[in-house]
């Protein structure tokens, strides 16, 4: 950053200093080009690295451009040098909600109902795209110019990937006073459901101007989650008292889903009440593909944070992301439908005297099948990714074999039209 001028980049000037954390501090700013304001979150490189960090960078970068809806809070963009990373990210302009709930002491009714519907509409589309938030709290809700909610701080957040075997996360995580009962016995939660908690608590507290659990002695606090022990003020409707029942529900298999939230006739009632945006189509869902139709090759979900990064301009992080023994991998980006990039893959395999073996939706492999040559043993896994529907990440990296042999296919090979744009390092293919 220019410190006399304090632009960014030639793109962004750099003002007053909104917040700070212990290895990031936000500032606002405004697009030079345009005039809009923006925050820009500034994050010492060296500081998130010391402290292992990095993986939850990546995570909150590959989220925030995985859930676009229109209560998300949308980044902009990532911008990085080689001591700090800069989120550009829109600003919301009437901070966070838990001051607007301080100031009030509480919220009223239909006004808590609004942001709630809003709230539920970022989340179902957040689970749809199979991402856990597990850190809602009134402190990462913030407000537009307009009143609206927008979910932000994806740092905490699990895709799909993060499930082991059982089907469930395991890291305990997330704010005490605001956090599910399961997640607490540490024996595995459905991320969907302690959203849901979640959710529910943040009800109460925009409606109470308190917490529903809240103790001095944290164990003492656990103990009432434990037991969803908690009293409703006077004020609170018998429906919404209903409600929050229904929510607040310490055992997750028989807690309300999002859906019977959504149907629920306090949420539905009122008179000029905002309708929360559910719907997929606010936003580009990844499609349930098959492995038996040939159109429907690829994989939807359990994306890495480096791919989703390196999907669009200014988000390549290559140089702060990927080590030194991923440099042989290969990303390109298709616009071509899976069938057709399966197809090219076979002329590739039959052209190069390899054979292409399906493993799993979105999962193939390369194998070398030429006896007594370099290729026999060589081996290539390639993964397609299905971003939207006439969108795809293809990555292909050996698994076995030799690596010169490896290197000599790469530079041998065509993917012609196939290849939208090349990621990272391989640009010169």
């Amino acid at each position: 950053m220019d410190k006399k001028q304090n632009i960014l980049m030639k793109k962004y000037e750099v003002g007053r200093m909104l917040g700070q954390g212990s290895f990031a501090k936000v500032y606002y700013g405004r697009n030079l080009e345009t005039g809009v304001g923006v925050a820009i979150k500034v994050i010492d490189k060296q500081k998130v690295m010391k402290i292992g960090l990095m993986n939850h960078i990546k995570r909150e970068i590959s989220v925030m451009n995985l859930v676009r809806h229109p209560n998300i809070m949308h980044l902009e963009e990532v911008l990085a040098t080689k001591t700090k990373i800069y989120f550009v990210m829109e600003y919301a302009k009437g901070g966070e909600l838990f001051k607007k709930i301080a100031k009030c002491r509480r919220l009223k009714e239909e006004t808590a109902k609004k942001y709630f519907q809003q709230l539920m509409g970022a989340v179902v589309f957040c689970h749809s795209r199979g991402v856990y938030h597990r850190d809602l709290k009134p402190e990462n809700l913030l407000l537009d110019d307009d009143g609206n909610l927008k979910v932000s701080d994806f740092g905490l957040s699990a895709v799909a990937e993060s499930k082991r075997q059982d089907g469930l996360l395991h890291t305990t995580c997330g704010t005490p006073a605001y956090v599910a009962p399961e997640v607490i016995t540490r024996k595995g939660y459905d991320g969907a459901k302690s959203d849901i908690w979640s959710c529910g608590v943040i009800l109460f507290v925009m409606l109470a101007g308190h917490l529903p659990f809240y103790c001095t002695n944290l164990m003492d606090m656990y103990r009432k989650i434990a037991k969803g022990s908690y009293k409703c003020p006077h004020w609170f409707s018998p429906q919404v008292r209903r409600l929050l029942s229904k929510i607040l529900d310490p055992n997750p298999d028989t807690r309300i889903s999002a859906a019977e939230i959504m149907e629920h006739p306090w949420f539905k009632a009122g008179a000029g009440v905002e309708k929360p945006a559910t719907n997929i189509e606010t936003g580009v869902v990844a499609r349930p593909l098959g492995l038996d139709d040939a159109t429907e090759l690829a994989r939807p979900d359990n994306l890495n944070a480096f791919d989703i990064i390196s999907l669009s301009s200014g988000f390549d992080l290559s140089g702060l992301f990927v080590s030194r023994d991923q440099k042989d991998d290969v990303r390109f980006t298709s616009t071509r439908s899976a069938s057709c990039i399966v197809s090219k893959l076979e002329d590739v395999a039959r052209e190069s005297g390899f054979k292409l073996m399906k493993k799993e939706r979105g999962s193939f492999k390369l194998e070398g099948c030429s006896e007594g040559t370099k290729k026999d043993g060589l081996s290539i896994d390639v993964e397609i990714y299905g971003i939207g529907p006439s969108y795809h990440l293809v990555e292909m990296k050996k698994s076995s074999g030799d690596l010169m042999e490896y290197r000599h296919l790469l530079r041998q090979t065509s993917f012609g039209e196939i290849v939208c744009s090349w990621l990272g390092e391989q640009q010169h293919h």
